[in-house]
């Protein structure tokens, strides 16, 4: 039997350790890395290669949307299951989008992530059964979402640095945590503020939790 290796990222220790512990029961799984936050996980994901990442999405720093994002660009082999209390669209559709092959909800029956781990592993989609409706209205509406949505006008840097200013950090600490300078740090906020129309630090996390950019602790 082939080993299905594993990477849990969620910034709440006590969920993180608990998923580790029954996932480690099941023949054929292995859990080869943890993560507490979005820039750890892509680390972890680089270093490890696992065949399943279980990203939350309501991380601190770098949400699991951009993280699923980041990893579906940076690397081939890894499949993404996200795990959300949300099953908002928004969320929902997002991180689909990002390039997840899975998507279940916090309170979900432990068998039922047995089943998408499996299911995903073997190269097929799965959805909590909760919110595959969710999935069937929202392609439905697909063509009119994007022309209400301005989520799509951000780069990808852009939605970082939006998610960190939404979360109250510095353009100091933003700067440190990204690797680059306060003045582009700066340049990117200008530019989101001209892009959105929006002028208020208010109105941008307001916009970033409409968005599904954070959830600011959730």
């Amino acid at each position: 039997m082939m080993t299905v290796t594993i990477l849990i990222a969620d910034d709440h220790k006590i969920l993180r350790e608990g998923l580790k512990s029954l996932l480690e029961k099941q023949p054929g799984f292995a859990v080869v890395a943890e993560s507490e936050d979005g820039i750890s996980a892509i680390d972890g994901v680089k270093k490890h290669k696992p065949d399943i990442a279980i990203i939350d999405i309501g991380m601190p720093d770098l949400n699991g949307i951009e993280v699923t994002r980041k990893i579906r660009s940076e690397t081939t082999a890894t499949k993404v299951i996200a795990l959300s209390m949300h099953a908002d669209r928004r969320f929902v559709m997002g991180v689909l989008e990002a390039g997840a092959k899975g998507y279940l909800l916090k309170d979900s029956a432990f068998a039922e992530l047995v089943t998408a781990v499996t299911a995903v592993a073997k190269g097929k989609t799965y959805l909590s059964p909760s919110i595959a409706e969710t999935v069937v209205k929202s392609s439905l509406e697909k063509s009119d979402r994007e022309e209400q949505g301005s989520s799509v006008l951000l780069s990808g840097r852009e939605r970082e640095v939006l998610q960190l200013v939404a979360e109250g950090k510095s353009t100091k600490e933003i700067a440190f945590k990204l690797f680059v300078s306060t003045k582009t740090v700066e340049t990117h906020r200008k530019q989101i503020m001209d892009k959105l129309n929006i002028r208020t630090v208010a109105g941008l996390t307001k916009y970033a939790i409409r968005e599904g950019l954070t959830s600011l602790g959730n």
